[in-house]
């Protein structure tokens, strides 16, 4: 059982109230992120959650006991840091041993562990290796290895790939969706990577200024943004968000268009721009471009390979099935 539940949870420091209180329910064996800008509050409210941080209004419950004032080494739970901490004079297999070694489990108990582990996380060849001789990805392995040994109700990830180089975080990012699915325990992970949040989630959890501004499934975040924050951090690129006379004509305050949202054409469409930057992926091409009508640079996808020159015009229609209207306050509109 893992099932994680935040009632009226609150967080200051001096005068600063950094999560005013917040409701939040993690069920059992759900992949939840919290995502969120520098600042909003995700590893706060994770460290708040291990008992990292004490709370100055609120409960926690973890499978329905109050844990609020119990110590982190008594939640059940295991957590994973950006930096590896391992100890470099130890092999791997110590290192993962380790937290088992200080409950003073027996030998054999320790042995089977260790083992499952390693094989779960394909280290199972260099568990007499010591750290340094690891690349960055086998080094956060052996540090998730660390945490699975314990057998936690939930593991907490607090932004585990951000010292890995690109390639490296795909491929981690995949091995610890692997893992859920085979251990289906709890995870709550926290990234600032929004790509991270959506390829990996069941669940994510839109911070701001500690603040939930949304909490659903990636595609119901991507499709139904609750607001124009969540809409304009959700999605790679960005959601293009437009206020003043072109959103009026659909009245509203902020009109929100997807950059495959937008037809493209030499010849005529709702608004002419200047071509930009054109960023080419092969599968795709990330168009910028600047419209008379816009104060902002208006990003569009357009599939596979497409060579418009600089500084060359071109004509933007906005699909209105896909199109998203905001008022005044920020709300999305019915």
């Amino acid at each position: 059982m893992g099932r994680i539940v935040l009632e009226k949870v609150n967080k200051r420091f001096g005068d600063i109230e950094v999560i005013p209180p917040l409701d939040l329910t993690i069920e059992d064996g759900e992949f939840t992120v919290f995502v969120g800008p520098s600042g909003s509050g995700k590893s706060t409210l994770l460290r708040l959650i291990a008992g990292l941080e004490d709370l100055n209004g609120g409960h926690i419950h973890i499978d329905d006991q109050d844990v609020t004032d119990v110590v982190p080494a008594k939640r059940r739970l295991a957590m994973v840091f950006q930096s590896y901490a391992l100890y470099p004079h130890m092999t791997v297999r110590k290192n993962i041993a380790f937290p088992l070694r200080m409950a003073k489990l027996d030998r054999a108990e320790i042995n089977k562990r260790v083992m499952g582990a390693a094989a779960a996380l394909n280290l199972t060849d260099y568990l007499e290796r010591r750290p340094g001789l690891l690349s960055g990805g086998q080094r956060q392995r052996v540090a998730i290895g660390r945490a699975i040994v314990r057998e936690p109700v939930a593991f907490l990830f607090d932004e585990p790939l951000s010292n890995l180089d690109a390639a490296l975080r795909v491929g981690m990012r995949l091995e610890i969706g692997e893992l859920h699915k085979r251990l289906t325990t709890t995870m709550i992970y926290v990234t600032h990577d929004q790509v991270e949040a959506m390829t990996m989630a069941d669940k994510i959890v839109v911070l701001n200024h500690g603040k939930i501004e949304q909490v659903g499934s990636p595609l119901e975040l991507y499709s139904n943004p609750r607001n124009t924050f969540v809409a304009g951090f959700i999605g790679s690129p960005a959601m293009n968000l437009v206020e003043g006379p072109e959103a009026a004509k659909y009245d509203a305050t902020t009109i929100g268009i997807r950059p495959e949202h937008v037809g493209i054409s030499d010849k005529e469409g709702a608004w002419s721009g200047i071509v930009g930057v054109s960023e080419h992926l092969g599968s795709d091409t990330f168009i910028h471009v600047k419209c008379d009508a816009f104060p902002k640079s208006f990003t569009v996808r357009a599939g596979g390979e497409v060579n418009l020159p600089y500084g060359s015009t071109i004509f933007l229609t906005p699909d209105e099935k896909h199109l998203h209207r905001f008022g005044e306050d920020g709300l999305r509109m019915i």
